[in-house]
Parts: structure tokens; sequence; C-alpha cells
């Protein structure tokens, strides 16, 4: 059976989106930021909600057009 990830509390701050989850090894809460645009594909993960936010803030997409 595939593993299921439970995003809660998600904010979007342009492209990036902000989810909340908590680890199935340990139970901590970390914050994922990840790139909705298609050809992007950035993503990390954060142990501050804060740290999340500032990532968005400052992610630029380095696509080629």
């Amino acid at each position: 059976m595939a593993a299921r990830d439970f995003f809660h509390s998600i904010q979007r701050i342009g492209p990036v989106q902000i989810g909340t989850t908590r680890s199935r090894r340990n139970g901590q809460t970390r914050h994922a930021a990840v790139c909705s645009n298609d050809a992007c594909g950035w993503s990390a993960d954060y142990a501050t909600r804060t740290a999340a936010q500032l990532a968005a803030r400052t992610h630029r997409c380095r696509i080629n057009r």
C-alpha cells in the first residue's frame, strides 16, 4: 500500500504552496514548500512555518523559456 501524506494548513504564496504534516518516523511537525509550476519541480522541507514562508517568498523558478 502506498504511503499517504496528509497536509493541513495549506497556504499559497505566489506559485508556492506550503503545507504542514506530521512525520511518521518520529511524530515531528514538518512544513513543506512546493512550487506548483509544471516545469519547476522545486520542493523543500522545513522545521518551522516561518522558514517555509521565507523560502516561498524568495523562490524564483529557473525555467528556461
